[in-house]
């Protein structure tokens, strides 16, 4: 490694630019990587077989087909995705007022039933209602009546699913919440902001320069990300409200990586300054850095633990890009990852119990976790160009982006590896993705 080598956020400056895959194969000896990003409409692909699926029947809604919004295959696509659940299809004609006789829709192979119903009001708001059933305890478990505007629709669909899912199964679900992601179509890149399912929502930038590595502050206000309008790797923190940006980090060198604590009020960020990339902190709103590491290698990628008392971080000092962790005032590194001689991109479970990150294995890149107690690893893909995984707030989920039939796409994962979702975007590469934290 050479002093002044530029951490792998900025390398994608070099050549024709973006792609962490290029970015990967080509520094695999050399350095760390880290990923790039037009409006586009998603649809979900839901393909494996999970080992305890329960099977639910969710009815198309009366009159739904007049709000412009296809309610309950929203909510069949958020349940499915999750893992947890099957759905059982059925014809029959039902509403949140209809009289339900749940042994014959138990004996039909169904242990849930949802109905409900939308109607318009006069001031073109949206009455939705709905009622879940227990087909197995026999008992309606949810009856629910809420009043939205039209444009908050998906928004209602995606907190309908949240109420089922933690109903039956006792977490919460995180249909509701949002994913940052950037999508790649021609010479432009933009910052979208979305639904978890990847529909709806805005562009919070866009710009004819490389856009990477958006995260989330803990309250779902603000997004930090790098952006190369500038014509050098500088990170950027936006409030998603307003739209206002600022450069909070604009140094000498690389400034690339930033990560939020989970107070909301600092930023760690990888820093080339004094030379080699290493591990600052500084105040969310900008100011003077704290210097964390003090090797003699890449130190990149840096991220905090969910109680904020440690950092996990790559760092090369071993040789290859390894995940390290810290406390997060710095001092002496302990080594996390042995499994393997290239793991980069770390996230951690919001209980701080899984660790995921990217492994090379042979020439594929896979996103693997790390069960902190055990010590166990276990590769979730089987693509071979996966990056820059990231945690559902509910920790049940895994969002990461990957190459499929060659173009760049978004999916997740259940924990076990099992159901994997693809979101399938009509044109452009998709790249980067953040999950956002509860509390929309």
């Amino acid at each position: 490694m050479m002093q002044g080598d530029t951490p792998p956020q900025s390398r994608c400056l070099a050549g024709d630019g973006p792609g962490r895959r290029r970015l990967l194969k080509s520094l695999a000896a050399v350095g760390l990587a880290q990923p790039l990003a037009s409006r586009a409409q998603f649809r979900v692909e839901i393909a494996g077989v999970g080992a305890t699926q329960a099977p639910i029947t969710i009815a198309t809604f009366r009159d739904e087909s007049l709000a412009g919004v296809a309610i309950s295959q929203v909510i069949r696509a958020n349940l499915e995705r999750s893992g947890v659940f099957r759905h059982v299809p059925t014809n029959e004609p039902l509403d949140e007022r209809s009289v339900v006789r749940l042994p014959d829709w138990r004996a039909r192979g169904t242990d849930a039933l949802v109905a409900g119903s939308v109607a318009r009001l006069a001031d073109g708001r949206l009455d939705l209602r709905y009622k879940l059933w227990d087909t197995v305890k026999g008992e309606e478990l949810l009856a629910r009546s809420t009043v939205v505007p039209a444009a908050d629709l998906r928004l209602a669909a995606h907190r309908i699913s949240d109420e089922i899912y933690q109903q039956l199964t006792g977490d919460r679900g995180v249909f509701a919440t949002r994913i940052a992601y950037v999508v790649k179509a021609g010479p432009r890149y933009t910052l979208h902001v979305t639904d978890a399912d990847g529909e709806g929502g805005h562009v919070a930038l866009t710009s004819p320069q490389p856009i990477i590595s958006p995260a989330w502050s803990p309250d779902g206000r603000r997004l930090a990300y790098v952006s190369f309008e500038d014509q050098k790797a500088v990170v950027w923190v936006q409030d998603l409200v307003s739209g206002d940006r600022r450069r909070v980090a604009n140094f000498r060198g690389s400034n690339s990586a930033p990560a939020f604590s989970p107070d909301g009020r600092t930023l760690a960020v990888a820093l080339a300054r004094e030379g080699l990339t290493q591990i600052y902190t500084l105040p969310v709103g900008g100011g003077n850095p704290t210097r964390l590491t003090q090797s003699n290698a890449i130190d990149t990628e840096p991220i905090f633990s969910p109680d904020g008392r440690s950092i996990y971080f790559v760092s090369d000092r071993g040789g290859g890009p390894q995940i390290y962790r810290m406390g997060a005032s710095g001092g002496g590194a302990e080594r996390v990852t042995f499994n393997g001689t290239y793991n980069i991109s770390p996230t951690l479970s919001p209980d701080g119990k899984t660790l995921a990150f990217i492994s090379r294995q042979g020439g594929a890149f896979r996103v693997s976790v790390l069960e902190m107690d055990t010590g166990a690893v276990r590769a979730l893909s089987d693509t071979t160009d996966d990056e820059r995984p990231s945690f559902a707030p509910n920790g049940r989920l895994i969002v990461y982006a990957t190459r499929l039939r060659g173009a760049d796409v978004l999916m997740t994962t259940t924990l076990d590896g099992k159901i994997k979702s693809r979101l399938v975007v009509s044109s452009g590469d998709v790249r980067e993705p953040s999950w956002g934290p509860f509390g929309r």
